[in-house]
């Protein structure tokens, strides 16, 4: 459910947009997704593969929505327009079901140019526009088309060496020679049930895997995955829009019930020989990672249990269908999957991330799987592996070590002689996103902290400035400049658990004049589920809190334990049993609100979305005597409406827990309830289906408890769209004003 967090986002994160310069008062109809006040900077970030340019894809017209790419040049220090979108194509755009559904799951959102591939050489791009392949060669600066059918071409790739393109058509994998235009279809039975090459819903969904297919470095063969949808269960799920409602079958994996059946094979690149990898006798498992090893002779793939305690990392002889395990990570609880495999130069060693001493670190291995060296190592967690510097014998990455309240970037030798003892590479405190160069010779850095909106700059290996792609400097030509005066910085502080097991890190907004002797009212601003973090020092921008605090409200958020970063000892408490620790520790916020002086204990309110909703009905339900009124958007409700690999990794299978997902679910507590409560969803909500709220509808009525409803017809997971918004915003203000008389 990493798709709760990011949608949870982009709903609470909105903020403010076309503002007249002389307001300086934030306004409800003003409160809706802008990049200008909130820190506008490019998107898909990436440095050409010869290091010249910085591209990135950016609107700078009024259709905001409409992307053209862009670069900015290092040897001129120029930005310009790199490709201008319409010149690829300019009508209105048709993408397809299975299109559609990727997008929204990789949260990309707009028209234009959405994505973009570099050929490895530099010379050339690839855009799938429109359903279609377009070659854009840098050099004569002339766009091809390369596929021009009624079907689709999705998942768009060049070979390593640049001489073919592949693509999924129709649920089969397809090569396409660039120079002589000839296509090759490498699998012939996709269709139906069959999808070649494709992720699953799981994958994409909850893996973080987009793909289905991978080339080997010498692009001579491809690797792809073969999902047979067959075991899974229809469902029919309902988008109810104003002028009608859409029935919509899907197969879809709800905890407990079957899986997709998925095989690994390999492919020439001339189609002649397919050959399946063996992934042993048990079948009900999940295969999240794929990557080829730098000779192209082996093949490396995880393999994970289904109840995700046990993942593997095998290699495959792609001579002699031999395959062994390198590395075996087990848990009682679940293993968190990463991002982190890296294979070195010298054919012989790689990188590989492990939570086994209970915080992400980072070590190295032979091919053989034994360990040779520890390289980071503390009570601190890393977040990704940027950057490998093999000459100079440097591991870059982001991480945790300072502190979980931030990210920056450090480096490591690879010797593995002193990994307590990291090398901070970032210099200003806040929170830091991290592109190298493919030299290593420099970087590029989106930057925020909580005083600072989001800046792109250009930096050598030791951190030093280089230059700026996108300073956002607030002076008196930003937009911000306004209302600068009047946005409230949050303090930051720690509270300890009641049990005393956990610090709990936490930021609270104040109204910026307190008046002597006056108390506030307090909404606690809630997500509170696994892989997330909102106690972060980084820039949030004019969004719904600046107002809501503008309008005498005091706004509090807690990072309790199943929250993200700060190791296995502080998420894995959840485990079978959700919506028990996570509450507790926002009583523990709560308690802390009561001592102070300028809070009315009597107005304390929760406000979440996605897993904030289910959390916002949990504390209301259960903890009714700290949490007054309660606003509550697209909540689940019931766990075992949601899908198997998310639900699963932290309830186990219903049949190992079926007491925990009852304890789990809202249900038992709803005579709990003693305060006001408000309900919102989307009707066309495709991640936490809407039959979520209307099971809890029934059973409130049952009860015959009394609460508010408003549900927004054609809306998704993400409630976007301005007016959307913008009424959304006001409904849940205005709950608050009603029932706090404020």
């Amino acid at each position: 459910m990493k798709s709760l967090l990011k949608h949870s986002i982009v709903m609470i994160g909105c903020v403010l947009t076309s503002l007249s310069v002389q307001a300086e008062q934030l306004t409800i109809d003003r409160i809706y997704s802008s990049p200008s006040l909130n820190g506008k900077t490019p998107k898909s970030l990436r440095f050409s593969p010869d290091g010249s340019r910085v591209t990135y894809l950016q609107s700078k017209r009024e259709n905001q929505s409409r992307y053209d790419l862009w670069e900015y040049n290092l040897a001129s220090d120029t930005n310009k327009l790199l490709v201008n979108s319409d010149d690829i194509f300019s009508g209105t755009e048709n993408l397809s079901d299975e299109e559609k559904a990727r997008r929204e799951r990789m949260r990309v959102y707009g028209s234009g140019i959405m994505e973009y591939t570099f050929s490895n050489d530099g010379k050339a791009l690839l855009f799938p526009v429109n359903g279609d392949i377009y070659y854009y060669n840098l050099e004569n600066k002339a766009a091809k088309r390369l596929t021009e059918t009624t079907a689709f071409e999705t998942d768009v790739k060049f070979s390593p060496k640049g001489k073919y393109v592949s693509f999924i058509r129709e649920q089969n994998l397809y090569v396409l020679h660039i120079k002589s235009g000839k296509e090759r279809q490498l699998t012939k039975d996709g269709g139906g049930l069959i999808k070649n090459g494709m992720s699953e819903f799981v994958a994409q969904e909850e893996m973080d895997r987009m793909t289905g297919y991978w080339w080997s470095p010498n692009e001579e063969h491809l690797a792809f995955l073969r999902v047979d949808e067959s075991p899974v269960n229809v469902v029919i799920r309902n988008e109810i829009y104003a002028e009608d409602i859409k029935l919509i079958e899907q197969r879809y994996p709800a905890t407990g019930t079957n899986n997709v059946k998925i095989q690994l094979a390999t492919v020439d690149v001339k189609g002649k020989r397919t050959r399946f990898v063996d992934l042993g006798e048990e079948q009900n498992i999940y295969i999240p990672r794929v990557q080829w090893l730098p000779d192209s002779e082996q093949l490396s793939y995880q393999w994970q249990s289904r109840d995700q305690k046990t993942l593997k990392l095998n290699f495959y002889n792609l001579k002699n269908q031999r395959q062994h395990t390198v590395i075996t990570e087990t848990s009682d609880v679940w293993i968190n999957l990463h991002h982190d495999l890296r294979f070195l130069s010298d054919r012989k060693t790689f990188i590989w991330a492990s939570e086994r001493d209970g915080y992400k670190h980072l070590y190295q291995f032979n091919y053989k799987g034994k360990l040779i060296a520890q390289l980071t190592k503390g009570d601190w967690v890393v977040d990704s592996i940027k950057s490998i510097d093999e000459e100079n014998g440097w591991v870059y990455f982001t991480g945790r070590a300072d502190t979980p309240l931030e990210r920056h970037l450090y480096k490591v030798p690879m010797t593995g002689k002193s990994p307590e003892h990291v090398v901070r590479v970032t210099k200003r405190n806040g929170y830091h996103g991290v592109t190298f160069a493919g030299d290593n010779q420099s970087y590029l850095d989106n930057f925020s902290n909580i005083s600072t909106p989001k800046q792109v700059s250009l930096h050598k290996i030791n951190g030093e400035h280089i230059t700026w792609l996108s300073e956002n400097k607030i002076d008196e030509n930003h937009p911000f400049q306004p209302y600068i005066e009047d946005i409230v910085q949050p303090e930051f502080g720690s509270l300890k658990s009641d049990d005393g097991a956990a610090i709990l890190y936490y930021k609270i907004y104040k109204p910026k004049q307190l008046e002597p002797g006056k108390q506030y009212p307090v909404v606690v601003n809630v997500y509170g589920g696994p892989h997330a973090q909102r106690v972060v020092n980084k820039w949030n921008g004019a969004d719904l809190t600046q107002y809501m605090v503008q309008q005498g409200y005091v706004v509090f958020q807690l990072d309790n334990r199943g929250s993200n970063y700060r190791g296995t000892g502080f998420e894995f408490p959840i485990y079978e049993k959700l919506g028990a620790v996570e509450v507790d520790d926002q009583i523990t916020g709560v308690k802390y609100l009561r001592t102070l002086p300028y809070v009315d204990k009597e107005r304390i309110g929760i406000y979440g979305h996605s897993y904030g909703g289910y959390m916002a009905l949990m504390a209301m339900f259960k903890a009714g005597d700290y949490f007054k009124a309660g606003v509550s958007g697209a909540p689940v409700t019931d766990w075992m409406l949601y899908d198997t690999h998310y639900t699963e990794r932290y309830l186990n299978h219903p049949n190992v827990n079926a007491d925990g997902y009852e304890d789990s679910s809202v249900f038992p507590y709803i005579d709990g309830l003693n305060g006001p409560l408000m309900v919102y969803h989307g009707m066309a909500d495709d991640n936490v289906l809407f039959t979520n709220t209307t099971k809890l509808i029934k059973a409130m009525q049952d009860k015959n408890k009394h609460f508010e409803l408003m549900t927004y017809p054609g809306s998704k997971h993400s409630m976007r769209g301005k007016k959307v918004k913008v009424h959304l915003n006001n409904t849940i203000v205005n709950f608050f004003n009603r029932h706090f008389n404020n």
